[in-house]
């Protein structure tokens, strides 16, 4: 990984770059660095991913909530103020979102 020096983010400046999912739309905004990937992402309403995912991530809910099924049928609720962790490899899952969601998720390289 880079070395980052100390950096703020103006997330009103960060491109907002829409993505479909199943069902409903994903809206990324992304800042990239050598090995680390930092984002907010908020899911719209009704919103079902369109792929399982085997990447690892931090994924802090700054509003709303959502849920992350796993592969293995398990279903794990994460509201506003709470923070999953996982590494690359260690589960496939997917996103939905009810009501809508909005999200700050780290990943990169450390997951491995």
């Amino acid at each position: 990984m880079s070395t980052i020096p100390f950096l703020t983010i103006d997330w009103n400046s960060v491109e907002k770059i829409e993505y479909k999912g199943e069902t409903g739309i994903a809206i990324w905004q992304t800042i990239q660095f050598n090995g680390l990937r930092v984002r907010i992402v908020e899911y719209s309403e009704g919103y079902l991913a369109d792929h399982w995912c085997k990447k690892g991530h931090i994924v802090h809910c700054l509003e709303g909530a959502f849920v992350s099924e796993l592969s293995t049928g398990e279903k794990i609720n994460l509201a506003k103020g709470e923070t999953y962790i996982v590494s690359d490899e260690l589960s496939s899952h997917r996103s939905v979102s009810k009501n809508g969601v909005k999200l700050l998720i780290i990943d990169g390289d450390f997951l491995k």
